[in-house]
């Protein structure tokens, strides 16, 4: 297995002889504006650039479209991948806005999901918690997903997804006990000052789940309303003694596990 931090939740993985790009947000930096009703929203996104040629991104046998926003499917992506690549989106409203683009090939993830003997698991997540998500901006927040990936010759990986500490997260560690565990941690917020995917305290709780797992640090440092750096992770990481198996990627950082 080989996991590559490309920029914010935009990754890719091999495993088991596949390469999966995961939520694809390829536009320039600053290519569009911030997101309204966020923190930090006069700031354009992205707020860097990409570190990897966009051919190397491309070059793929799937995509997974966790959900649509655009800091994980945005129009640069829509743009510039090929309109008959394998696209894997959460659900049938995804999986229509995404053949709305043009794409010819999309397939809308199961509860369980084979893919040339890959099994891909789709795990529930919660992209805020209470009153933002009762809330107007709950609606813009929407469902989102997690995925855990298997195969007899590798190791158990569980991708998150854009989702805050809650007892779905707690349960997919307890049930299905990965070895690699990619949070998306930039402790992202809506106003007044509300985060919607995890932040320290958060990668605290999923450190303290596992045993021995190996957790890594996404979507940072790349757009307008993330709020929590890698420094500040890494100092937290120090001071909790966390930092011996929480990786905290630079973008075009590569593990193999």
């Amino acid at each position: 297995m080989k996991f590559t931090q490309i920029r914010n939740a935009t990754i890719t993985v091999e495993y088991a002889g596949k390469k999966f790009l995961v939520d694809p947000m390829l536009a320039e930096k600053g290519a569009f504006p911030g997101f309204e009703g966020t923190v930090n929203s006069h700031l354009a996104n992205p707020t860097v650039g990409l570190p990897v040629a966009i051919n190397e991104i491309l070059d793929v046998d799937a995509v997974i479209v966790t959900h649509t926003h655009p800091d994980h499917w945005d129009e640069a992506a829509k743009q510039l991948l090929p309109k008959d690549m394998l696209i894997f989106a959460q659900h049938d409203q995804d999986a229509r806005e995404i053949r709305s683009a043009g794409f010819t090939n999309v397939r809308v993830l199961q509860d369980r999901n084979d893919f040339d003997g890959i099994t891909m698991i789709k795990t529930a997540a919660q992209h805020g918690r209470g009153e933002v998500l009762s809330g107007p901006i709950g609606e813009i927040l929407g469902q989102v997903c997690g995925l855990v990936f298997q195969h007899p010759r590798e190791k158990t990986f569980y991708l998150a997804g854009d989702t805050v500490w809650y007892e779905a997260v707690e349960e997919s560690l307890q049930k299905h006990a990965p070895d690699v565990v990619v949070v998306n941690s930039g402790d992202a917020r809506v106003l007044p000052d509300e985060s919607i995917i995890m932040g320290k305290e958060d990668i605290y709780k999923v450190f303290k789940a596992t045993t021995g797992a190996t957790i890594i640090a996404s979507h940072m440092e790349s757009v307008n309303h993330a709020t929590l750096s890698r420094r500040e992770l890494r100092e937290f990481l120090d001071q909790k003694k966390m930092a011996h198996r929480v990786l905290v990627p630079e973008d075009g950082e590569s593990y193999s596990f």
